[in-house]
């Protein structure tokens, strides 16, 4: 099988060769590190380890204002949605056209962005807007409400762009929307304020036959994920994650197969050394194998303190399990 065939034999349940490995997605300085401490010099990492080629990319999808500027001022929702035009150039990767030949006869997994999530939509960059941005959703919370519902339905026109051109094998929601302690917002709010504006999207991504669709989250959003698998959401990859709220053997009791799995490796434990990997494995990776519809990763980055022989033990043993199933 390639990568693409094994991707989606592997989320519909089905009976792949042996599930994906995909990779973390190392940064340049981990990689000159580890030329300098044990990576065998002129290698890369395709030539040391398995890996599923999978590509990702995104679609601009903000708009050039600050929406709690245009709260509460009467045009502002008018001029939200001016801002957001779908049949922008820009809003689609750029390039993008020179890639359809390479796309339409990949053998790779390619993934798309789809959406940034509440709280990059609204602005946020630093913990001022933040701020501001929760005194939003608390006082406005009708503002909000649509001008999310505007900014979905403008996605997915922009959405629907794309995929006139080319089928992709997944859609990615971006969530950064919880600490470790849980979400930032409430379930309720999160029901009536987000949700919303993610069913035009949500559309497209049926009308287009995209079976796959994608939450990545991060740290603990636990509470969110009964109201978010409701809609249509149908896999989880936990980024950065709170190890015991985001168990994904506890998530898998929890939904069942209605629940797909990436990652669930606790990216912490790679740095401890080969026992507790291999324990890491066998208590978490080989259950969720033996269940299917889970692709098994590191659930944050690998970073440059993470020497070179950890990763190497990891990754073959890694493959080992995985070529079991």
């Amino acid at each position: 099988m390639n990568s693409r065939q094994r991707f989606h034999e592997s989320m519909h349940f089905g009976s792949p060769d042996r599930p994906p490995l995909f990779q973390e997605g190392l940064r340049d300085d981990v990689l000159e590190k580890w030329h300098a401490h044990g990576m065998p010099a002129g290698t890369q990492l395709d030539q040391l380890f398995d890996y599923d080629q999978r590509e990702e990319f995104s679609l601009d999808l903000y708009s050039r204002l600050d929406p709690v500027d245009l709260a509460g001022k009467p045009s502002g929702l008018d001029r939200w949605k001016r801002s957001l035009d779908p049949d922008d150039g820009h809003r689609l990767p750029s390039g993008w056209k020179k890639d359809l030949g390479r796309w339409r006869e990949r053998q790779h997994v390619l993934m798309v962005q789809v959406h940034p999530g509440i709280f990059e939509t609204l602005g946020i960059g630093d913990s001022s807007s933040f701020t501001r941005a929760l005194y939003l959703i608390a006082d406005q919370p009708g503002f909000v409400g649509a001008a999310m519902l505007i900014h979905g339905e403008f996605t997915a026109r922009v959405l629907e762009r794309l995929l006139r051109e080319v089928q992709v094998d997944a859609a990615i929601f971006s969530e950064p929307i919880a600490g470790n302690h849980g979400p930032l917002i409430s379930p309720r709010t999160y029901s009536d304020l987000v949700l919303p504006a993610y069913q035009p999207v949500l559309d497209v991504l049926i009308r287009y036959q995209v079976a796959t669709v994608i939450l990545r989250t991060y740290a603990n959003a636990r509470a969110l994920l009964p109201v978010l698998f409701q809609c249509g959401f149908n896999c989880l990859w936990a980024v950065e994650t709170e190890t015991d709220a985001m168990d994904y053997r506890s998530i898998r009791a929890q939904f069942g197969n209605q629940m797909r799995l990436i990652g669930g490796i606790d990216v912490d434990v790679l740095r401890q050394g080969e026992l507790p990997v291999r324990q890491e494995i066998d208590v978490k990776v080989r259950p969720l194998l033996a269940q299917g519809g889970y692709i098994p990763l590191a659930d944050g980055r690998v970073r440059s303190d993470m020497p070179f022989e950890n990763y190497r033990f990891y990754r073959h043993l890694l493959e080992n399990t995985v070529k079991g199933f």
